[in-house]
């Protein structure tokens, strides 16, 4: 058995990742590992999930039935760093990340963490929009 890596973060295009996580491990018969980072304080970074939020993420993922597990690493690396190191650690079969639509002005001033994990991860990397229906 595998690892799907996936990096999720509470938003539509995190919540997009996890579904397609969750269809690519149920069709490979792959575990799951959710990576949920924040590279500064996890106390007050939107991005982590706590409370309500994360035993939403942990009944969906109970509910998938598939094997799992949540990282929620705060060494104060990038999520994109996190991701390649969990993919890199585990030997994933596939990493999965959602990606949002930016300006080419926001594509030439900040570099995107799925453009980080695209060049960084050595596994493939499949990304998915926040409107992608997850495809069985």
């Amino acid at each position: 058995m595998g690892t799907v890596v996936v990096g999720y973060i509470p938003t539509p295009e995190g919540e997009a990742a996890l579904a397609q996580a969750v269809v690519e491990a149920r069709r490979g018969g792959h575990g799951v590992l959710v990576v949920n980072s924040s590279p500064g304080h996890v106390e007050v970074d939107q991005n982590v999930v706590r409370g309500a939020a994360r035993a939403r993420l942990d009944a969906v993922l109970a509910a998938s039935g598939v094997p799992h597990e949540v990282r929620q690493p705060s060494t104060g690396r990038l999520p994109a760093e996190e991701i390649a190191l969990a993919a890199e650690e585990t030997g994933a079969v596939l990493v999965v990340i959602g990606m949002r639509r930016r300006t080419p002005i926001g594509k030439l001033i900040m570099s995107s963490v799925a453009q980080q994990v695209l060049l960084e991860v050595p596994s493939p990397v499949l990304t998915v929009k926040a409107s992608y229906e997850p495809v069985a």
